[in-house]
């Protein structure tokens, strides 16, 4: 749609109609924040009772509407259009409509929100090594990502801070709101979610190279190919396994993986159907996994718009299974065990000595689920939102998205804070790192 926004600047009039599934979205200060970390141009209504949503007939998100000059309805798209669709419809109409000198060309002003004043902005994911005492931060808003002590004395930007995909060193290079990471040895994998991309950081050399992704939204959910000349979509984290990166593909809502000697990427599991369903790894499905880790047996991975924490083999076996979630619309804040468990859609999980650490994001809170059991427990977080470090239950988070778990402390990408959190495991106190360096 940005593309789109830009190329047709002075014909395409867009105007967002926020029709919430999720409680914590028709919050109205969540939705402008969300507003500010998409950066969008373009007016949004908060359809909070879906009065519009009933109006114009909608039954899917996303819902396109096409509208002519003279406001009336001639055309309806239910899910995502490709951009050369889309491209080739909007040119028809205005082709059309400017033959019939309907077309206004005036441009239209609005007034976009501030981006915060702060070191970080809207920060996605966060990688802790104990081993080299390093902490690296997914500054998604500001595209870069920032190489820190674990106790925050930043070494390194990566990223000129310039929205693109230029390949290069670290000054130069370029990034589009950057995500998960994943770091093997010296270089350190990152999921480059707006450019559909998966880049990798060489620390040593101080180079950025794409691996996998052309930069264009790929739809393929079938077939594997080389990396660099395969569409992704929305690579949103990556773990990786013995030799293997497995990517979080939360635009087709599957599990891909890439064989790093060979440089072959594609489908692992999930038919690319939006559900929630366990089997085989071809068959299930999946609904927008945006966090993955692994215990080196197994991957876990949070599956947001199931609101569910779900598991899958690594190879030679083949199955997935829920853990904890049931379904689409079946969310809340219910800690418990089995089918009693709720949670408002997860972005982030980290995997540390038999416990998975769940950033239940839309809850504004970080949970402990026991594999073994089926169990859920708050661990940090009251559930409403804002600011507040101390003991873990008096804490108070703003849609936390990654975590990192390094020498008995749990790293935080507290996201709408524009900052990272720091949980002592034992204590369970929290506080804010301070980042000093940049």
């Amino acid at each position: 749609m940005r593309k789109l926004e830009q190329k047709y600047a002075n014909e395409l009039m867009v105007v967002g109609v926020h029709s919430a599934k999720f409680p914590n979205e028709k919050i109205k200060d969540n939705l402008q924040k969300a507003v500010q970390r998409y950066e969008l141009g373009h007016p949004v209504v908060n359809d909070v009772d879906f009065q519009v949503w009933q109006q114009y007939a909608c039954r899917a998100w996303p819902t396109l509407m096409f509208i002519d000059p003279l406001g009336k309805v001639i055309g309806k798209h239910e899910g995502e259009l490709a951009y050369d669709q889309f491209d080739d419809l909007i040119g028809q109409m205005v082709t059309e409509f400017d033959s019939l000198g309907f077309l206004n060309r005036k441009p239209v002003e609005f007034v976009k929100d501030e981006q915060p004043q702060s070191t970080l902005s809207f920060p996605g994911k966060v990688v802790a090594d104990a081993d080299s005492n390093r902490l690296y931060i997914s500054d998604s808003n500001r595209n870069r990502i920032v190489v820190a002590t674990l106790d925050g004395t930043v070494l390194r930007v990566v990223g000129s801070g310039e929205p693109g995909m230029t390949d290069g060193n670290f000054s130069t290079a370029t990034f589009n709101h950057p995500q998960g990471m994943a770091l093997v040895g010296d270089l350190l994998y990152v999921a480059d979610a707006e450019n559909h991309a998966i880049r990798e950081v060489d620390l040593i050399a101080g180079q950025v190279e794409t691996i996998a992704g052309t930069g264009n939204q790929g739809h393929m959910t079938e077939g594997s190919g080389p990396g660099p000349q395969t569409d992704l979509n929305s690579p949103w984290d990556l773990a990786s396994h013995d030799g293997s990166l497995y990517i979080a593909m939360a635009g087709m809502h599957q599990l891909w993986s890439m064989d790093l000697s060979t440089s072959i990427v594609g489908p692992y599991a999930g038919s690319g159907r939006e559900s929630l369903d366990d089997g085989p790894l071809g068959s299930a499905t999946l609904a927008q996994p945006s966090g993955i880790t692994t215990d080196g047996n197994r991957l876990y991975f949070a599956d947001s718009e199931t609101s569910a924490v779900r598991s899958s083999d690594l190879p030679p076996n083949g199955r997935l299974r829920t853990i904890v979630g049931l379904g689409l619309f079946e969310f809340g804040d219910v800690d418990g065990a089995d089918h009693r468990i709720r949670l408002q859609h997860p972005i982030g999980v980290a995997h540390h000595e038999g416990t998975i650490y769940v950033a239940d994001t839309y809850n504004h809170k970080i949970k402990r689920v026991l594999p073994v059991t089926r169990s859920c427990f708050t661990m940090l977080g009251t559930g409403e939102a804002g600011h507040r470090d101390g003991p873990g239950d008096q804490a108070l988070f703003s849609e936390p998205s990654g975590l990192s778990i390094a020498a008995g402390k749990m790293y935080i990408a507290d996201t709408n804070n524009h900052a990272i959190r720091v949980a002592d495991l034992e204590s369970g106190e929290v506080s804010t790192l301070e980042l000093s360096g940049i």
